[in-house]
């Protein structure tokens, strides 16, 4: 086993070294915990799949294109519209008119005057079904089908964003928890390194420069660890803000190489296949095909079929007088020209196909790059691991034999100042290449495509997309939101 690094911890901070896989895994209580179940990777993560506001309102996203799909069908469907109409009509009319003999001599006016109060009203429905739209709608469904999986894809990559995000946010608490026991061990040692070259400066046997680097080289410590508890309280609200809860006692995390591939080709070919940010900027590329077609639909002819019903009545003192008619008409629309409109959108829908495709290349180099920087940084991780372990064994053990030697003076307080400086370097670079490894491994996933709750074996019941789509999908009416789950 190997030896616990600190000595004593700050404000009921109890962090050790335990061997885990191979490699040491930083465990710490930051300064807001209080006792209870301890923490884990995994019980944060489910936190975080659960509670994040970003996940959510990517859901909510996702249902929200679902929606576009009923709205691309509807124009399968007919379109029914009543109509009603009531008035009043108001009748007054004089009408005048003069006789004469058959000399041609007048004889005489009469006049009449009519005036009528009419009630009129009526009501009707009419009702058209497409017949043929140059294909849009069939291709507006396609395309709406297409968005849904690219959003679907979308919600993915969050979902691996804010578990990668978990991950190093745990991981930077646990390592600036420990940063910070060590400096406050550092405090300890200079203070008592302090205090005994003063002693030694009173009785003579060194100088007042050795106590004045003393003295230095406690305030720097002093320094360093305001900074050291800085950084911890800033991983502390980060943690907050993507684990959803202040972070308590925090278990020892492992890596998760056991679910990487075994090489770097392996892992590239993966991610070009599976990353959602690759999968999403292809499904945008088919939205943009289908949206060069939805247009070029504009210009081909249009057939409805409209039937309409009609009841007028008129109250002309005639009783039971009533109008009805009746109608089934065909309408065919043949487009001639729209002023150029349309040929320019069809043009501009094809430049944004073409541009999606570039996207969708860009895409692939970016993440294959990603996928080889992460291993990079696995790599480094591991070696720096295996280099700052044995900078540790080293530099105690040269700390030791210096400090018997400036016993008896064959060394000088600044040497011994050094190589403590040296040692605390080697114990804050190991830490730091612990909490690296970790977060590499989770990076190295996240970069394959594959960073998942599933994948990670979370107790939390996963999302599932399609239950929201299933649920809308052939919905013809109704305003309630189904709720997806």
């Amino acid at each position: 086993m190997r030896r616990a690094v600190f000595i004593r911890s700050h404000f009921n901070v109890r962090p050790v070294l335990a061997g885990i896989g191979g490699v040491l895994i930083v465990m710490a209580l930051p300064p807001c915990a209080s006792p209870g179940r301890a923490e884990t990777m995994s019980s944060a993560l489910a936190r975080a799949y659960a509670g994040n506001p970003d996940m959510n309102q990517q859901r909510a996203g996702v249902r929200a294109t679902d929606e576009n799909l009923p709205r691309a069908t509807s124009t399968w469907r007919p379109t029914a519209t009543a109509n009603a109409q009531y008035g009043l009509n108001h009748l007054d009319e004089t009408s005048a008119s003069s006789g004469s003999t058959s000399a041609g001599a007048v004889t005489g006016t009469t006049s009449r005057m009519v005036r009528a109060n009419t009630a009129t009203w009526n009501y009707g429905l009419t009702v058209t079904q497409n017949l043929f739209n140059g294909n849009r709608t069939v291709n507006g469904v396609r395309q709406a089908e297409s968005n849904i999986f690219g959003a679907r894809e979308t919600m993915r990559n969050t979902e691996e964003n804010t578990l990668l995000n978990g991950a190093t946010a745990y991981m930077n608490v646990l390592r600036d928890t420990a940063i910070l026991d060590l400096r406050k061990n550092n405090i300890i040692v200079l203070q008592e390194q302090l205090r005994q070259t003063v002693d030694r400066f009173t009785v003579g046997e060194v100088t007042r420069t050795d106590v004045a680097q003393a003295e230095s080289s406690l305030a720097t410590a002093r320094s360093d660890y305001f900074t050291a508890q800085a950084n911890l309280e800033t991983s502390i609200a980060n943690y907050r803000q993507v684990i959803g809860v202040e972070p308590t006692r925090l278990e020892p995390a492992r890596t998760i190489e056991s679910l990487l591939p075994h090489t770097l080709g392996v892992a590239v070919q993966l991610a070009l296949a599976e990353h959602p940010q690759v999968q999403a900027a292809l499904h945008t590329v088919d939205a943009a095909a289908l949206q060069v077609k939805l247009v070029e639909g504009e210009l081909y002819p249009t057939l409805n079929l409209v039937g309409s019903v009609q009841n007028n009545y008129n109250d002309l003192g005639i009783p039971g007088l009533r109008f009805f008619s009746g109608s089934i008409v065909a309408q065919l629309s043949i487009p001639i020209y729209e002023g150029g409109e349309v040929y320019a959108r069809a043009r501009q829908a094809k430049e944004t196909l073409g541009q999606a495709r570039l996207q969708a290349d860009l895409q692939r180099d970016l993440v294959r790059a990603t996928v080889v920087s992460s291993w990079g940084q696995l790599d480094s991780a591991r070696a720096v691991i295996q280099s700052s372990t044995a900078s540790v064994k080293s530099n105690e053990i040269a700390l030791d034999s210096i400090r018997q030697e400036a016993d008896v003076g064959q060394r000088t307080t600044f040497d011994v100042l050094f190589q403590q400086q040296q040692l605390l370097n080697a114990r804050v670079a190991l830490v730091t290449a612990q909490r690296d490894r970790v977060v590499a491994s989770y990076s190295v996933m996240a970069a394959i495509g594959r960073l998942s709750a599933a994948n990670l074996n979370l107790a939390v019941t996963e999302y599932d997309p399609t239950i929201h789509f299933d649920q809308v999908k052939d919905k013809w009416i109704g305003l309630r939101t189904p709720d997806g789950r």
